[in-house]
């Protein structure tokens, strides 16, 4: 279907509502379910069928499409995915199968991150994180790794903002801002000048890790390629990154959330 077509679709559609062409614009779309659901199933565990990605995946692209307004300066595209991601993310919630304990250690890590940066006024070292939970630095490691197993944290659905009833992702936001009202522009702007200010505090590895997979797209095993570590060390490094960011932005005007 040429650009053009899709246009004339997307008429019809807004004109008559008309569930057939719903159906059509569903189908010239659902590549970006697969994509959608492909990225995020990277980091979780094996037992989260796929499928069942597409599915919830899909739900999010039949509410982009029923409430997506062409006449706004947003690409459709970068509204249904923003909407696909966050109905895959709110379906795993509902199963509430991350365990407690991960998420209790993913807070304590993330806590002792930020005690130890507001102290020392730096990144603290994973030795030094390690040695103010009581860890040993295979035990921190080990803790890394479950919680990158069980965990969507993700920097695209840590910090949104509210824009016209929905939520946008920050990651988003960054990329292209147009389309908010202006206060919710302004505080799209305010988390962009603090998650530019949180990266460019990380250590250089973490950093590398969040340019490459969020900026550039690559999956963790070509980051692993890249660094030259397997990709189970790249999950422990984003997750690191990740929690590291959260803690940096805690007070920052953003809500962040494991859960």
């Amino acid at each position: 279907m040429t650009v053009e077509d899709t246009k004339d679709l997307w008429q019809q559609y807004r004109r008559t509502g008309d569930a057939g062409l719903r159906d059509r614009l569903i189908f010239t779309y659902a590549p970006l379910v697969k994509y959608v659901a492909g990225r995020l199933a990277s980091g979780l565990p094996a037992h989260v069928d796929d499928d069942d990605l597409v599915s919830y995946g899909l739900l999010g692209l039949i509410g982009a499409i029923e409430r997506y307004d062409p006449d706004r300066d947003v690409k459709f595209e970068t509204y249904a995915i923003t909407r696909i991601k966050g109905s895959i993310i709110d379906e795993l919630r509902a199963l509430d199968w991350v365990p407690r304990s991960v998420r209790s250690r993913a807070r304590d890590i993330e806590r002792t991150i930020a005690e130890l940066e507001s102290r020392l006024g730096r990144a603290p070292s994973d030795e030094e994180i390690a040695g103010r939970l009581g860890l040993s630095q295979d035990e921190l490691d080990e803790s890394l790794s479950d919680i990158s197993r069980t965990s969507i944290a993700a920097l695209d659905e840590l910090w949104t903002v509210s824009a016209g009833g929905d939520q946008i992702s920050l990651i988003d936001t960054i990329e292209d801002a147009q389309g908010l009202d202006p206060i919710s522009a302004l505080a799209s702007t305010e988390m962009r000048e603090a998650i530019g200010e949180a990266i460019s505090g990380l250590p250089e590895r973490e950093k590398l890790v969040i340019t490459l997979y969020y900026y550039e797209e690559l999956t963790l095993r070509e980051i692993g390629e890249v660094l030259g570590v397997t990709e189970s060390r790249v999950s422990q490094l984003h997750t690191k990154a990740i929690l590291r960011l959260k803690a940096r932005l805690a007070g920052a005007p953003a809500r962040a959330s494991l859960e």
